[in-house]
């Protein structure tokens, strides 16, 4: 499956198989999408508690999610 509108058009197709291939493509859309996010906010001195009232998730939870990969530097 190829681009972001197509798969939004497939995620109520009603075949089911067609369906979750879209659901699962836009999955992955979202997790590149956060993880870019996160970095940025991260390289412009965001807190992990800041990102994660972003995010509507735990401090704990975006950390664990990201702290591998998410550069740091100095707080605004």
């Amino acid at each position: 499956m190829s681009g972001t509108s197509e798969a939004l058009n497939h995620t109520t197709d009603p075949d089911p198989s067609v369906g979750l291939r879209a659901v699962a493509a836009l999955r992955r859309l979202v997790e590149q999408l956060e993880d870019l996010q996160v970095e940025r906010a991260r390289s412009l001195g965001w807190s992990w508690a800041e990102i994660a009232e972003a995010l509507g998730v735990s401090k704990q939870a975006v950390h664990k999610k990201h702290s591998g990969h998410a550069p740091t530097t100095e707080k605004r």
